[in-house]
């Protein structure tokens, strides 16, 4: 294959994806991607590879690209994930490949060695980069595009296409507020987790005290999701250790209700969580329920507040659509939205703008400093990316070690 087939194409979040990658396999591709109709094409997502783990699962089988491994797509890090799947891909033998947002969910590192296979790559066999942020371009592929629409049509790219939106409303007071009877949220005094012979993290030492803004980061595989399940009080790990939540030490008699219902939680794969019809408007206000749907009548006030946040993230001529309509992007900002809308003391974001084009990360990006400037809530942001327009008060960086993981408080201004 020539290197002018390849192509970076950048998708705006309104565009139904699933459709034009459909369109794409099934050989009904448009000019100039018609060259592509009669080949053999594979996709690889982060979706395909759920999908595929699923199915090992399912059937308890092993198919993964090295079987005599005899371990299951799922028992790897993200990034071994990524390139198990991509070998798997390849020993289909297809005339192309149809990488979607395939940086996703990956540290630095990594995204670099993937970045280098794809180039390598390159070189026999055709790929078709689907992305939602400039930044994610494969740099060795000249030709570059834009679909910003569901007739597919291919348009120039241009700086000035960058319109980002401002909110200008404030942030909706909650209905109840909490109460702030404690200053330090989550107090971590030497935390070290181990699974089996393996250690994750080793002797931990970690204040979040209310009303500050924390970014947690850290490579793949270096504890992040572990501390995270400390935090929400999910990890059985904690009982007898020098972990505090809420004023309380883990294990004192605290329910995992008490802690939860103080923690207000975004994460990308709670998406997959929600199937049924649900309204945009009933999305939000289950929120009020800490249900996965709406089964109780809300009050005219809880209506009001919702509409009130449909008024500052600009969706509230979505109000009354079906939240599984709406592109991926729509769905974040929602679900973002739904996880703060009772101001809890802690608000969990765990990667909250992975798969979002340009737009809607300045859009989620600015409501984040809203929510620092003109709330008391406590961020814990996690990210593997610093954004330059994202001002947490301090990061916790995660360093892996063959000893376990430790930890070390830096700050924005370390890594510009």
């Amino acid at each position: 294959m020539q290197d002018q087939t390849h192509w970076n194409i950048l998708l705006s979040d309104q565009v139904d994806k699933k459709t034009f990658i459909e369109n794409l396999l099934s050989g009904q591709a448009k000019t100039p991607l018609s060259i592509l109709n009669g080949l053999k094409g594979i996709l690889f997502s982060d979706i395909a590879i759920q999908k595929f783990i699923a199915r090992e699962e399912q059937y308890d089988s092993v198919e993964a690209a090295n079987p005599e491994l005899n371990r299951k797509l799922r028992t790897f890090s993200s990034g071994e994930q990524k390139k198990e799947f991509l070998q798997y891909c390849l020993n289909q033998q297809p005339d192309y490949i149809i990488f979607d947002n395939p940086f996703d969910h990956l540290d630095q590192v990594s995204r670099t060695v993937l970045a280098t296979s794809l180039e390598e790559l390159s070189n026999s066999i055709t790929i078709i980069q689907l992305v939602n942020r400039k930044t994610d371009f494969l740099s060795f592929i000249e030709n570059k595009t834009q679909i910003r629409d569901n007739s597919f049509a291919f348009n120039p790219i241009s700086d000035q296409d960058n319109k980002t939106k401002k909110i200008t409303s404030r942030i909706p007071e909650p209905l109840i507020p909490f109460e702030a009877s404690e200053n330090i949220l989550v107090k971590m005094e030497g935390i070290s987790v181990h699974y089996n012979e393996q250690k994750i993290v080793d002797r931990i030492f970690w204040t979040i005290k209310q009303g500050e803004f924390w970014q947690l980061i850290g490579p793949n595989g270096s504890g992040k999701s572990t501390l995270l399940s400390m935090i929400t009080g999910d990890n059985p790990k904690g009982y007898g250790q020098e972990l505090y939540l809420f004023g309380q030490k883990k294990g004192s008699g605290e329910s995992v209700w008490d802690i939860k219902k103080k923690i207000g939680i975004f994460s990308t794969a709670m998406t997959e969580l929600f199937r049924r019809n649900q309204t945009v408007e009933e999305m939000i206000l289950s929120g009020f329920f800490d249900s996965i749907g709406l089964y109780i009548q809300p009050t005219v006030l809880q209506k009001q507040i919702v509409k009130q946040w449909l008024e500052v993230i600009e969706m509230s001529s979505l109000k009354n659509k079906h939240f599984n309509s709406l592109s991926l992007g729509q769905q974040r900002v929602i679900l973002i939205v739904r996880a703060i809308l009772k101001h809890p003391p802690l608000v969990i974001l765990d990667e909250p703008i992975e798969g979002l084009d340009d737009e809607n990360v300045a859009l989620v990006i600015q409501l984040i400093n809203l929510l620092q400037q003109e709330t008391n809530m406590t961020i814990l942001y996690v990210s593997h990316s610093i954004e330059p327009t994202l001002a947490p008060n301090a990061i916790f960086e995660l360093t892996p070690a063959q000893s376990g993981s430790t930890g070390k408080v830096k700050f924005h201004s370390d890594y510009h």
